[in-house]
């Protein structure tokens, strides 16, 4: 597997090459977004992941020239930014999931492992879609192989979930999960569970609406 590795922090560049390699995969670096659209276009990747602050491109234009050249490649974002207004730029830019820095080793390998395998599955039973609902999905910020993803498991576990407990359970960051439970919660599929809790304030779960 052939990872692109784009950040602006050499020792941070250092440190992920040595997961990606550690794990058994190829590994090429960027410096900043330019450079990696050039190597994305000369070499390809299998899974991509972006740094947030970057100097000339910042991640989320990077992210957005990336899905001009490629709309299925996963890009992770790495930052240490987690607010949900950061995460749904991003996710309307193109990107996949997230890894929150500082970057634990196990994490990121699991990730790049559920991202790549999600990307073979689709590409193995590919669907046939217009443009136009091609588009809804890149303007919305959802991918249909995510959403797919997330509700798999809701649709197999009816028991209702936090959002937390969801992120832990499918392998997603948490802002990834949130911003596809809001879809779904549009879209009439899931519902909302207001748990009263003994200590603290009441905590929102989802679950699956029966068919």
């Amino acid at each position: 597997m052939n990872i692109l590795v784009i950040d602006d922090d050499t020792s941070i560049q250092y440190m992920l090459s040595e997961i990606c390699e550690f794990a058994g995969w190829n590994v090429d670096t960027a410096n900043n977004g330019k450079e990696g659209l050039n190597v994305f276009a000369e070499k390809g990747a299998d899974v991509i992941l972006v740094d947030y602050h970057m100097p000339e491109m910042d991640g989320i234009k990077t992210v957005g020239e990336l899905r001009k050249l490629n709309a299925d490649v996963p890009i992770l974002v790495l930052t240490v930014d987690e607010r949900q207004e950061i995460a749904d730029r991003f996710l309307e830019a193109g990107a996949t999931d997230f890894a929150l820095k500082p970057v634990k080793a196990p994490d990121l390998i699991s990730r790049i492992q559920l991202h790549a395998r999600l990307a073979k599955l689709t590409q193995s039973a590919p669907q046939q879609k217009s443009s136009e609902e091609k588009d809804v999905f890149v303007t919305k910020g959802i991918s249909k192989r995510t959403l797919r993803h997330v509700s798999d498991f809701l649709h197999s576990n009816r028991e209702p979930f936090s959002v937390d407990t969801i992120s832990k359970e499918i392998g997603l960051a948490y802002p990834t999960v949130y911003r596809y439970i809001m879809h779904l919660l549009d879209e009439g599929k899931v519902e909302t569970i207001v748990s009263y809790q003994k200590i603290g304030r009441p905590k929102n779960l989802y679950q699956w609406i029966v068919d």
